[in-house]
């Protein structure tokens, strides 16, 4: 069997978009789904662009703006997921729209390769690499804390303690 990859499949092999009925079905069934994520990402991405243009980077220097964005877009989804999956009963439009969309939208790790390998020159090597390890390591902190502590809080809030 070989491993090469089709390319005339379709993705999912169950709809025939060549079939107008099945056309129709997949958008009634996934098209909200992808206004919301679009609608999101833009309202994310205006939330970073006003933050970007906030603080500034100038060339050479440690980008605060995204490391902040970042870190703070993955505390955020930490949040997000431990309240639609384990204390609400969410709407299902909820996580593409707040997870997929604002936070993708808001989250640039791809801002964050070309910064880092702008930050590749001679005389900024270490802020590079300071910054490559930084980021990944805050960011997974970041969705740890953000986790723990809106598990406690919300235990917190569901069963206060008797107080004496």
């Amino acid at each position: 069997m070989s491993n090469e990859v089709d390319v005339t499949d379709p993705i999912d092999p169950d709809v025939d978009l060549q079939v107008p009925a099945q056309r129709r079905e997949l958008f009634r069934t996934h098209g909200l789904v992808l206004v919301v994520i679009a609608a999101g990402g833009g309202l994310g991405a205006l939330a970073r662009y006003g933050l970007a243009t906030l603080l500034p980077t100038a060339p050479g220097r440690f980008p605060w703006a995204t490391f902040g964005t970042n870190v703070a877009g993955c505390f955020l989804i930490g949040v997000l997921m431990v309240l639609i999956t384990e204390v609400w009963p969410a709407h299902r439009l909820v996580r593409p729209f707040l997870g997929v969309g604002v936070l993708g939208g808001f989250t640039t790790f791809s801002t964050y390769a070309v910064e880092t390998r702008g930050l590749l020159q001679p005389d900024t090597v270490g802020l590079a690499f300071a910054y490559l390890a930084g980021t990944l390591l805050c960011a997974l902190l970041a969705v740890i804390a953000a986790v723990w502590l809106t598990r406690t809080v919300t235990s917190l809030v569901r069963q206060p303690e008797e107080r004496v």
